[in-house]
């Protein structure tokens, strides 16, 4: 099919993701068609530097061929292997055993899944089995922050904090509840330790106003992706966690985004040493060249599950559970991360990264940069001072995404005038010198337009810079 073609038959039948439909129909699709390093093609051979990883989950760039023999090889020798029936595969199994070593040492058990909303989906069934397998039945209200992103499962869309996710869907349930985020930028405390203490005295209120004895767990991002890339104080985490063992209900770490030298080390958890009682991960597992996803769950938890009825099967299983060439995948990938030397190359690219964004606090568009490893944003305001966003009617994401596009830049422009990035752990230092100055010549193109000017200047009358 040529590009048109795939573009009218893309409008007939294929269902997007998180989209309007008919704004989709309207538009079109931009069609895909290869990939190597972090750059890629479109069909029409515009060439885009991927500074998002695809969605946040290529952290090795693209075109490796070590991961594409991997897969072959797998797929030659056992294409599938089903994990029913006492049936398993040495690659998964493999990979099991490296996850429980290279992870917080609380987790000791991994359920493999298709991606990362399965993986909260399960979490959320092992729990609710924990529970009553183990005589505490009443503890079934789950607690997540506001703006946090669980997937957009039936039940998991509903411990997603964003409107879109619960609206026309029945949720959130009965049993979900939020607290607030971490977010330093739109807080007014004094300093990270009175925003931690905020935190934590929430959870705790929330856990007694629902009572102890009927709370199941609390979920969170170590930094909270979908939401705007907020980032929480360094002890935050620890701290939350320390809440939860305290008021006996367990914790949750959703590393989907940040798990896999996202934010430095493999987990973001180890940051910390924090160690949870599930976490879920996916995206650089296999860093997108596959599906997969994962549950680690803690000893404590898989016994109080195997001895609720030892007799009895545990019903809860996906066909391609632990699929044999995801997995053997994986195990390559993992190898480029410690011995191909992707992890160092992260946290050796992280500063540049860091003081790329930091020095877009100067552009007039921008109120703050935020940043951890390779994961960061910028929030753009019509006022600094303020804060103040700009009006949705001005379809500021829409302007941004479309210059970046033109300019040869992808990156997520949220709804809200979050820009949120996740280059690849490859990155090198030219490649982060072509991304911030294509990215500064976006910024400066959509302050050219008069519209985005105006916004500006009816609520702080600044002097901007146009771009020549």
């Amino acid at each position: 099919m040529n590009n048109a073609a795939l573009i009218e038959a893309d409008r007939k039948h294929l269902i997007h993701p998180v989209v309007s439909y008919r704004a989709h129909e309207a538009r079109g699709v931009t069609v895909l068609d290869t990939a190597q390093g972090v750059f890629l093609r479109d069909a029409n051979g515009h060439e885009l530097l991927d500074a998002f990883s695809g969605l946040w989950c290529v952290n090795t760039g693209y075109g490796h061929a070590s991961i594409v023999e991997a897969a072959t090889r797998q797929m030659a020798r056992l294409p599938y292997a089903t994990g029913y029936f006492h049936f398993g595969s040495e690659p998964a199994i493999e990979l099991a055993a490296q996850l429980v070593e290279r992870s917080p040492a609380s987790l000791q058990h991994v359920y493999f899944t298709l991606g990362g909303s399965d993986a909260v989906d399960s979490a959320l069934r092992f729990i609710t089995h924990y529970y009553n397998a183990s005589g505490r039945p009443a503890k079934k209200h789950i607690i997540a922050l506001e703006r946090g992103y669980h997937g957009s499962s039936s039940s998991g869309a509903g411990l997603t904090a964003l409107p879109a996710f619960h609206r026309h869907f029945d949720l959130p349930l009965a049993t979900q509840h939020h607290i607030p985020s971490p977010y330093a930028y739109r807080s007014e405390y004094a300093d990270d330790a009175a925003l931690i203490a905020a935190s934590v005295a929430a959870l705790v209120a929330k856990v007694d106003e629902l009572g102890a004895e009927r709370v199941a767990a609390f979920f969170c991002e170590p930094i909270q992706g979908s939401g705007g890339v907020i980032v929480p104080p360094v002890g935050w985490l620890k701290a939350m966690r320390e809440t939860c063992r305290k008021l006996d209900i367990l914790f949750v770490a959703d590393e989907v985004i940040t798990g896999f030298g996202r934010t430095g080390p493999l987990f973001a958890c180890a940051a910390e040493q924090v160690e949870p009682d599930l976490m879920t991960v996916a995206k650089g597992l296999t860093a997108g060249y596959a599906p997969m996803g994962a549950v680690l769950m803690s000893d404590a938890v898989y016994q109080g599950i195997a001895d609720g009825d030892p007799a009895a099967v545990i019903g809860h299983g996906y066909t391609y559970s632990a699929h044999p060439v995801s997995a053997a995948i994986g195990l390559e990938v993992m190898r480029l991360y410690h011995e191909g030397g992707l992890l160092a190359n992260g946290v050796a690219r992280a500063p540049r990264f860091a003081q790329g964004l930091d020095a877009l606090r100067a552009h007039p568009l921008v109120g703050d940069a935020r940043h951890r490893g390779l994961l960061g944003a910028l929030e753009l305001v019509a006022d600094k001072a303020s804060k103040q966003r700009f009006d949705a009617s001005l379809g500021l994401p829409e302007r941004i995404a479309s210059a970046a596009y033109r300019n040869g830049l992808v990156f997520r422009a949220f709804g809200d005038g979050v820009l949120g990035f996740a280059p690849a752990l490859s990155f090198t230092e030219s490649e982060f010198d072509l991304l911030f100055e294509r990215l500064e010549r976006t910024l400066d193109e959509v302050l050219a337009q008069a519209e985005v000017r105006a916004a500006l200047n009816a609520k702080n009358g600044a002097s901007i810079r146009v771009a020549a």
